[in-house]
């Protein structure tokens, strides 16, 4: 049974992601893969390795809602209840992206795909990162996604640089991706979360503020 990265684990992978490595950690789904999400030398490798076309954006993990900006040039209104009923979660918002992003980090809608994970491993890293990080699924694109650190090894091999150990994460579906067209919400990718249920909350905020 493992018990959990230790703080020096942490301290590596920490800089391993700033010397513009890979990190597989686990997530409340699957093992993600984090590279800095500023730095383009390092997204480009990820891309690579996962044999990933680069017209689809990578998602990216905060840790709470004040490293957004950095990201997302607006917050959408349509947007602020469902953050608040389900994040830290399995839910991606596609926000516009701020202009001075990778376009290999944003796809070609120039929007970026965010998530706060509730991993206790993850939001370990995370904070000790202290930014934004990449959390796309640790597999090559179209195949199975990683579900133990050993599974990470045998997909991916050497190189992934660091592995946070957290024991084996649940599986089941990854996150719901949500974004916005004419200000409706839109279903990108279904998910863990319902998109029923997205749709019930947004319709609860309406009738407060009627």
């Amino acid at each position: 049974m493992s018990h959990g990265p230790s703080d020096e684990d942490y301290r590596r992978a920490v800089a391993v992601l700033a010397q513009g490595g890979i990190v597989a950690f686990p997530t409340e789904t699957f093992y993600g893969l984090a590279v800095d999400p500023f730095n383009e030398k390092a997204l480009t490798d990820l891309f690579r390795l996962k044999g990933r076309s680069f017209h689809k954006p990578f998602l990216v993990l905060i840790q709470d809602e004040t490293q957004l900006p950095s990201l997302a040039s607006s917050i959408p209104s349509a947007y602020r209840p469902l953050m608040r009923a389900f994040w830290p979660g399995p839910l991606t918002l596609v926000f516009p992206a701020v202009a001075r992003l990778s376009s290999v980090l944003t796809g070609d809608d120039n929007g970026i795909g965010v998530r706060i994970s509730p991993h206790p491993v993850a939001r370990a890293f995370g904070q000790m990162w202290g930014k934004p990080m990449t959390a796309t699924s640790a597999n090559l694109s179209g195949m199975l996604a990683a579900r133990t650190a050993d599974q990470v090894r045998q997909f991916l091999g050497d190189e992934v640089a660091c592995i946070l150990d957290g024991g084996q994460t649940p599986g089941g579906m990854s996150s719901t991706v949500v974004g916005l067209c004419q200000g409706k919400l839109q279903l990108i990718r279904a998910g863990a979360i319902d998109f029923s249920s997205l749709i019930e909350v947004g319709k609860a905020e309406d009738r407060k503020n009627y």
